[in-house]
């Protein structure tokens, strides 16, 4: 359980992203939902992926007003023997994003792909998803409802989402 700052409060929690949640979630409007940390850090693969080649995709913009703001960091892992490692499985920034991990243990690290997320898991590494930022921003009442957020990131979004995930996540907010 995370210890309380000096004046009661939970500290906010920090995360490492990997490129997907960053741009699909600017894609249907949502980087917001990012706040809820205090901050971010990417490894500077994905800040190449989302905003130097991305050039006028949907996240570029946001991201780099994030770093602007100082709430989103691109720190740059050391371990870069682990990185080559990882890269035999992962794309780049999935590999610096989970070495990152590794060096600094954020108290999330946000990964979409499976296969990035069951390496992750290897290492022990706590991991969630666009979809799990919506469920959490929903009980935080920072959303009205999954239902429209799954549709948004499906359709404007081009994000995949495994039908059964759909549905129980569709079942849950049923079940409140």
């Amino acid at each position: 359980m995370p210890k309380k700052t000096s004046s009661g409060t939970l500290p906010m929690p920090f995360a490492v992203s990997n490129s997907s949640p960053l741009i699909h979630l600017s894609m249907v409007g949502r980087i917001n939902l990012l706040r809820r940390f205090s901050s971010v850090c990417i490894p500077p693969a994905v800040w190449q992926e989302v905003v130097e080649q991305g050039g006028n995709r949907p996240g570029a913009d946001e991201i780099r007003d994030a770093r602007e703001l100082g709430w989103l960091r691109v720190v740059e892992p050391s371990d870069k023997t682990l990185v080559l490692l990882l890269e035999q499985e992962l794309h780049l920034g999935e590999a610096e994003s989970i070495a990152l991990a590794l060096e600094i243990r954020p108290d999330i690290l946000l990964l979409d792909e499976s296969e990035a997320r069951r390496v992750a898991g290897l290492y022990d590494l706590p991991v969630t998803g666009i979809i799990g930022l919506l469920i959490q921003a929903r009980h935080e009442g920072r959303i009205s409802s999954l239902a429209e957020e799954m549709d948004r990131l499906r359709g404007e979004g081009g994000f995949w989402i495994r039908e059964e995930l759909y549905q129980h996540v569709l079942e849950m907010e049923r079940d409140g």
